[in-house]
């Protein structure tokens, strides 16, 4: 007996032995059952698997996207140590910014110290204004001025870098030139023109962070005599305070790797900032500016790759930060 005479036996079996007939089999009889028809792959087990297939190829596609962006900056940026034999140690901690002029001028200190001082500032001047619209959206405002809230947030994101670039051009430069002297292009420009464009990022995750305290903490807090805002400062971002650290970090992340917004108002110039208003150069904005004036191959152009993979790097480590954070909030 093969294994379709073994299913029908099954099936004939149990219709015959059932006790409450089913709607569906009731006019079904052991004589009427396709076993052909019970052991092919039916419609929706074809669909299965080509949703399954089309979701792996996905995958697929994205991990040979990802490994081969990490491989080509990755070979390229490393292409300063290995051919043109730069020290690292000297990349990371010289001043000296002149590649054309050989690998003992190849030192990337000042636009690292640039990139972290205007990323670091503005998360610390946008970080309590997010706080205080979030908490604004989600425990004070009305449904209706929470939404407006949120449309004028989702209408920050969407404006395109080089408006802000242009505003901060147009705006902030001489304001800070009126007030402080100097040209106005430097880290205080920049860090302004940041803090716009990452207020928007901080705000909507901070918002989403508050939102998700359970609502029981708010009314357990209150049945004790709390007042509203000890209920807000001793539950609610006590319970949040992970989630609103993985949201600053995602603003520093964005900001971190801002090119065109920053390279309008920060100067250009490779020169270790004095101040807030002496123009100086971040990581992005000296490859934006300097990429097509390099002829590929060359200690040039190999030593703005080393920028790039710089740029990379930092971006795993904040990555690594959010889920560091995020395992961290759960326990």
């Amino acid at each position: 007996m093969d294994n379709k005479d073994k299913l029908k036996e099954v099936v004939n079996q149990a219709i015959a032995d059932q006790q409450v007939p089913h709607v569906k089999l009731k006019k079904i009889g052991p004589s009427s059952v396709n076993i052909d028809k019970l052991t092919k792959p039916s419609k929706e087990t074809h669909q299965e698997y080509w949703g399954k297939g089309l979701t792996y190829l996905a995958i697929g596609l994205i991990i040979i996207l990802v490994v081969s962006i990490i491989g080509f900056v990755g070979y390229h940026g490393l292409a300063t140590f290995t051919n043109d034999h730069v020290n690292i140690f000297h990349f990371l901690t010289s001043t000296d910014w002149d590649p054309g002029e050989g690998k003992n001028h190849v030192g990337a200190a000042v636009m690292i110290v640039t990139s972290f001082a205007v990323t670091l500032l503005a998360a610390l001047v946008a970080t309590p204004f997010a706080i205080a619209i979030a908490l604004y959206m989600t425990e004070y405002s009305s449904k209706k001025g929470a939404n407006f809230l949120q449309s004028v947030t989702e209408l920050l994101v969407g404006i395109p870098s080089v408006v802000y670039g242009f505003l901060g051009l147009t705006l902030i430069i001489p304001a800070i030139r009126t007030l402080f002297g100097g040209t106005g292009f430097g880290i205080l420009a920049a860090t302004l023109v940041l803090f716009v464009m990452v207020l928007p990022t901080i705000t909507s995750l901070t918002v989403d962070s508050l939102k998700a305290v359970p609502n029981h903490f708010r009314k357990a807090s209150m049945a004790l005599g709390a007042t509203h805002w000890q209920t807000i400062y001793h539950v609610v971002l006590r319970v949040a305070t992970p989630r609103i650290l993985t949201a600053v970090i995602f603003g520093m992340a964005r900001a971190f790797g801002e090119a065109l917004a920053v390279q309008m108002v920060i100067g250009n110039a490779v020169l270790m900032p004095y101040n807030l208003v002496s123009p100086s150069a971040t990581l992005t904005s000296q490859l934006t500016s300097q990429m097509g004036n390099t002829v590929m191959g060359t200690l040039p152009n190999n030593a703005l790759w080393s920028l790039a993979l710089l740029l990379l790097i930092m971006s795993l480590v904040f990555n690594f930060l959010v889920k560091l954070i995020g395992k961290k909030g759960q326990k």
